[in-house]
């Protein structure tokens, strides 16, 4: 089977069928959605985006210095 880069090639959907490696991982993406209200998938974003600015905060500021970029 020849290598294709999926996030390229399938952006309108995917291209191989039933031979698409991922089409394990693309059933359980579609029961998922199936499965789970909107409410809780916002739900479960919003608690991501919680814990991703608490690891930020305390990771501390990162500082970025201009000299620093130039070579």
């Amino acid at each position: 089977m020849t290598e294709i880069n999926c996030a390229e090639a399938c952006k309108d959907g995917c291209v191989l069928g039933d031979q698409c490696p991922h089409k394990e991982s693309r059933q359980q993406a579609s029961a998922f959605i199936e499965n789970t209200s909107l409410d809780d998938i916002l739900e479960m974003a919003a608690e991501a985006v919680r814990r991703k600015q608490q690891e930020r905060a305390s990771e501390g500021p990162k500082w970025v210095f201009p000299e620093d970029g130039i070579q």
